[in-house]
């Protein structure tokens, strides 16, 4: 009988997928279809809660197949990650006119994204001031302690590590191998040896016009396959939101996150107070708020159900490119910084957070100024290299809390609300990196008005 309901509600996803294609074939809008892919999720995930429960074998085994969507849709974005990393930053690169440019780019999007930490971190602070958390209340089961002991033998990875052993981290000793994934600064890895390449090219413009020349049209071809990949994996957006929202929804355990509800919504008042403050940046630089959300709300929602800002690049560079009117070295370069420096949410607000709350555990006043502004700073310094996938928030409160001085473990007791608010600080995460793409693209006038007024533009459209 169990496994006839687990095909019913397959097939009850198959439908909802249909529903979408045919949306698709209708030709309504990319926005719109985003949008139905998350309300048919969010429906279907709430209905699977009401029948079986969030931790019954039919859910289990259900999501295991609703993986095959959800996940595969994941993996599809992450596949493009590396190539589109390359091929963008090279062939940006190579249409500039030296090297000064790329260094101002670069300079400026940190500077975004280290001051917003920064402001992040203070946003962090006074919320759970705010709501009084502490960590004294809160009582762990074995999970909880299996989960603090984990972190207490993680922390043996960050602790102790200066600022630039971490920056040092960045450089490619073995580009091939960072092309790979297999380091935590492996995406910076790969962004830092394609701008070596563009600019040789660049070089050897006045070395040997003919080969470099070859090269510019051999990367300009490779550009075009990977634009035209991108562009059909980002059609698949709707369906993989669908299977990853029902998901998330139906495993989703009430009771668990009813324990903690404080945190959960001292949580989400930070994060949306920090993606206020984007938006009040955007307007001070000269961009309207309400079309910017318009635009940015399919990535946000796959960054929200995803939990991945290394995923969401291509989506990311996309929307900053084609519907914000960023030019592309800029839009690769802080999708690309924004997956690994300076992550808000990750980075700021949770660590931040968990400071206050773990502070008075160790006879720390949370609310004397040494203290916060101390906190501040680390939290600032720290978020350099944070990795753009699920786990990045945990070892960015190691990092905290150890030079802090404060007890890790106990960041082991929020483990059973820990997906839940990942959802949130990955959308902040993924939002500050096209916010500091917008404002450098402002700065340095490499921002097409036009695209960015332009309420026509869908992601899904077919490259020319």
């Amino acid at each position: 009988m169990e496994t006839l309901w687990v095909i019913i509600n397959v097939l009850v996803l198959i439908l909802l997928v249909g529903i979408l294609y045919w949306m698709q074939k209708k030709h309504i809008s990319f926005t719109k279809r985003v949008f139905a892919g998350l309300g048919l999720g969010v429906l279907f995930g709430v209905a699977l809660q009401l029948i079986y429960t969030s931790t019954s074998d039919v859910v289990v085994k259900s999501t295991d197949w609703f993986n095959l969507i959800g996940y595969g849709y994941v993996r599809l974005l992450q596949m493009m990650v590396i190539p589109l990393i390359m091929v963008s930053i090279i062939s940006a690169i190579m249409k500039l006119k030296g090297g000064k440019n790329l260094g101002k780019m670069s300079g400026l999007i940190i500077t975004v994204l280290l001051l917003t930490t920064a402001v992040a971190a203070a946003v962090g602070i006074t919320t759970a001031l705010a709501f009084d958390l502490s960590a004294v209340n809160i009582q762990g089961g074995a999970a909880e302690e299996q989960q603090g002991a984990l972190l207490q033998e993680r922390l043996g990875d960050v602790e102790g590590r200066t600022l630039p052993q971490q920056i040092l981290d960045f450089i490619p000793s073995n580009p091939f191998a960072d092309m790979t994934g297999a380091r935590r600064t492996s995406t910076i890895a790969v962004v830092i040896f394609s701008a070596f390449v563009g600019i040789a090219v660049l070089g050897l413009d006045r070395k040997n016009k003919e080969q470099a020349e070859t090269f510019r049209n051999m990367i300009s071809a490779v550009y075009g396959v990977v634009m035209r990949i991108v562009t059909l994996v980002l059609r698949l957006t709707p369906y993989g939101i669908l299977a990853l929202m029902a998901k998330t929804i139906a495993t989703t355990d009430l009771a668990v996150i009813m324990n903690l509800i404080d945190f959960v919504l001292a949580s989400y008042v930070a994060l949306i107070a920090m993606f206020i403050i984007h938006l009040v940046l955007l307007a001070i630089f000269g961009f309207n708020p309400l079309k910017y959300v318009k635009k940015v709300f399919p990535t946000l929602t796959f960054a929200f159900t995803s939990r991945s800002s290394a995923a969401t690049i291509p989506l990311n560079v996309q929307t900053q490119n084609k519907k914000l009117g960023v030019s592309e070295g800029i839009a690769n370069l802080s999708a690309s910084f924004g997956a690994t420096i300076g992550q808000n949410g990750c980075a700021g607000i949770y660590p931040a957070m968990l400071a206050v709350m773990i502070a008075p555990t160790a006879g720390v006043d949370p609310t004397s100024w040494s203290f916060i502004l101390t906190l501040i700073v680390v939290v600032m310094i720290s978020s350099f290299g944070v990795a753009g996938v699920g786990g990045g928030a945990t070892f960015a409160s190691l990092i905290v809390l150890s030079t802090m001085n404060l007890p890790v473990a106990l960041a082991g007791l929020l483990i059973s609300v820990e997906p839940l608010i990942d959802m949130g600080r990955t959308a902040l995460n993924v939002n500050d990196s096209m916010t500091a793409g917008v404002i450098t693209g402002k700065v340095m006038n490499e921002v097409d008005k036009d695209v960015y007024n332009d309420d026509n533009i869908e992601l899904d459209m077919v490259q020319a």
